[in-house]
């Protein structure tokens, strides 16, 4: 009967965000966080409570996903794999992160993450290039470590962190924007997971809110991937980046004019 205590107007605002959150998974290999996060505030939650929501609905998407990825043959499971040991480990310490640093400041280092995010996105070959690591242990290396750095302060975030490791791995090594989507995607697997068990420990998680947005995410998890096998790696890279900039947008006016 607890459920009831939501207002249904409430729940289908939240059910349409899962939705659409889940279609971004699908399509750019995020949590939805960056979506999520500045919804769940202008909905009237806290930053932090805001964060727990985001995490426990990228659970539902990530796993979800990165199944009908795997069906698909579209996922490199080694290199996923990397990536995800790391944002295993940093993702184990968000707790502590959010506990600790202010809401201002958390809303601050997500913009400037954006910012940094749609810079270097844009100076990436949407179709891919040569690594600029090369592809042997320091490429390895570079992933294990890009997934722990990400973990730690996407998932403080509130961000799965694809958002974070797209730009990466395109950037130095070379990736497309659509063979880099199922991987960040799996890589959420772990950093959601250790985070929202870090966040929830801390006090940070709204069940009710986060199984509703999580379970409307599975929805459009399916819609996302499906979109992703139809649409040419160069308007990929421009939806990307028109989504960078959104978010951006989303968090300016939060900061300065609300």
């Amino acid at each position: 009967m607890e459920w009831l205590v939501l207002d249904f107007s409430f729940i289908l605002t939240l059910f349409i965000i899962g939705i659409f959150t889940g279609i971004l998974a699908g399509f750019f290999g995020i949590g939805g966080g960056a979506i999520i996060v500045p919804l769940m505030i202008l909905l009237g939650n806290d930053i932090k409570i805001a964060i727990g929501i985001s995490i426990m609905q990228m659970i539902f998407s990530s796993i979800y996903g990165s199944y009908i990825n795997y069906r698909q043959n579209n996922l490199e499971f080694k290199d996923s794999l990397y990536v995800g040991l790391g944002g295993l480990i940093g993702a184990a310490f968000s707790g502590v992160v959010v506990d600790r640093i202010p809401s201002n400041i958390l809303e601050g280092i997500f913009t400037l993450f954006i910012l940094y995010s749609l810079v270097k996105f844009f100076k990436a070959n949407a179709y891919g290039g040569e690594s600029r690591l090369g592809n042997g242990i320091s490429a390895k290396l570079f992933l294990i470590s890009c997934g722990c750095v990400v973990g730690v302060f996407a998932i403080s975030l509130g961000i799965g962190g694809g958002m974070m490791l797209s730009p990466l791995l395109a950037y130095y090594l070379g990736y497309s924007s659509k063979k880099i989507i199922p991987l960040s995607l799996f890589f959420i697997i772990f950093s959601s997971v250790s985070g929202f068990t870090s966040l929830a420990m801390h006090g940070y998680a709204d069940y009710k809110q986060g199984i509703i947005v999580g379970i409307a995410s599975l929805i459009g998890v399916r819609i996302g991937i499906w979109l992703l096998s139809i649409i040419d790696a160069k308007k990929h890279k421009y939806a990307l980046l028109m989504m960078y900039c959104l978010v951006l947008s989303i968090m300016l006016k939060k900061m300065f004019w609300s």
